[in-house]
């Protein structure tokens, strides 16, 4: 029997989404920076063959996303877009599922993970100076020192991204408090001081500002590890 090559799918892209991949195209084949021009939306119509009501719509959705804004008697000019304030628009806790909520979360803690080689590179007198305030104040403040408090877990942890010197890093971090504290509020995300840790004691914020000071990116990291156990322990167990 003759075998037979299998059939591709239909193309069900609209014409608004083919305008669309095609002048993206146009930005990348021509290089455009910021600051760029960008040609008339007739010439444009003129130039793709279709008509100006769906180049319209198409530079409709790039104006969304930031790739283009229009000046003042200079037209549309190409820009780069704001990756974070793309995410901003759509990162509201109550209108995501809860997977989504538990891959944010998740990416919280590979972050926090991530950044010890960049605190101890870029730490400053400071900076410590700063984190040893926010721990004096938690210590001072704080009747348990075993449970999440919402509000010193931001300040404390807030300044680490801040050391990092990484502004999408800070940016994104300011994006995902609104997730932090529904997720925090919901009941398996408590910590009501009742965890067993792995190895017997919990690693308080002062441990870890202490390690900031005299340890090691491994060290710390492994300090930030035993820091955050229970809420590793919650995503791996509620697989």
């Amino acid at each position: 029997m003759k075998k037979m090559k299998k059939i591709g799918p239909v193309d069900t892209l609209s014409l608004v989404d083919k305008v669309e991949l095609r002048l993206m195209q146009y930005f990348k084949e021509n290089n455009l920076k910021p600051g760029d021009p960008i040609s008339r939306e007739i010439d444009l119509s003129e130039s793709l063959g279709v008509s100006r009501t769906v180049v319209r719509e198409a530079l409709l959705r790039l104006r969304t996303l930031g790739f283009i804004e229009s000046k003042k008697h200079r037209g549309m000019i190409f820009k780069e877009p704001d990756i974070i304030n793309n995410f901003e628009r759509i990162l509201d806790p109550t209108l995501l599922g809860a997977n989504t909520l538990k891959s944010l979360f998740e990416l919280r803690l590979i972050l926090e993970m991530g950044m010890a080689d960049f605190l101890f590179e870029y730490k400053t007198k400071e900076d410590l100076e700063e984190l040893e305030n926010i721990v004096r104040t938690e210590e001072e403040t704080s009747y348990d020192k075993t449970v999440f408090s919402l509000d010193k877990e931001i300040a404390f942890h807030g300044k680490l991204y801040q050391i990092s010197k990484n502004t999408t890093l800070q940016r994104f971090q300011d994006l995902l408090l609104p997730v932090f504290e529904y997720l925090y509020q919901q009941e398996e995300f408590k910590n009501n001081g009742t965890y067993a840790y792995s190895s017997g004691k919990f690693v308080t914020h002062r441990m870890l500002l202490d390690n900031l000071k005299v340890g090691t990116p491994e060290t710390f990291r492994n300090a930030m590890r035993r820091h955050l156990e229970p809420h590793f322990d919650r995503i791996f167990n509620s697989k």
